[in-house]
């Protein structure tokens, strides 16, 4: 059987990335089935994953143990990373594959090119989170682990 402690962020991360799907559909009024397996969006799945880690964690071996405190350091270095580098790389991906556009707009208009068009695969813009997607999707899997904690040592 697994354990509190391993089933709860796997479940956190499933659940995280389903709620994806109606919550981007009451949003656009449009269904997207592919957000169940993409980066980005409300909630963050890295959040509630991590998040819902450390609760069982805290939970199961008390706030004062080494490994709380080790899952606090890693939730901490996930949310920042969901927030700040990928996010960021999102924003070089769009960066870039408008500079491959605009270069080759200007290739087919100039008469003489001396270039070539370069045909770049597109580079994927969604690959972080808003600070507001990491903060929900914390609430998330700590709401969840609370929620289930009972449920499995009741």
């Amino acid at each position: 059987m697994l354990t509190y402690t391993l089933l709860l962020p796997i479940l956190a991360m499933v659940l995280a990335q389903m709620l994806k799907i109606p919550i981007f559909f009451f949003i656009s009024k449009k269904w997207k089935w592919s957000l169940a397996f993409s980066t980005g969006g409300m909630p963050s799945s890295h959040s509630a994953t991590v998040s819902a880690l450390t609760t069982a964690v805290g939970l199961v071996e008390g706030i004062q143990s080494t490994y709380f405190v080790i899952c606090v350091v890693f939730s901490m270095i996930v949310m920042h990373d969901a927030a700040g580098v990928r996010r960021h790389a999102g924003y070089h991906a769009a960066v870039l594959n408008q500079l491959i556009q605009d270069f080759n707009q200007i290739v087919d208009t100039a008469k003489k090119a001396k270039y070539e068009k370069r045909d770049f695969q597109t580079l994927k813009e969604i690959l972080g989170h808003k600070p507001i997607e990491v903060f929900f999707g914390a609430l998330f899997g700590i709401g969840l682990a609370l929620v289930i904690y009972p449920m499995y040592y009741g």
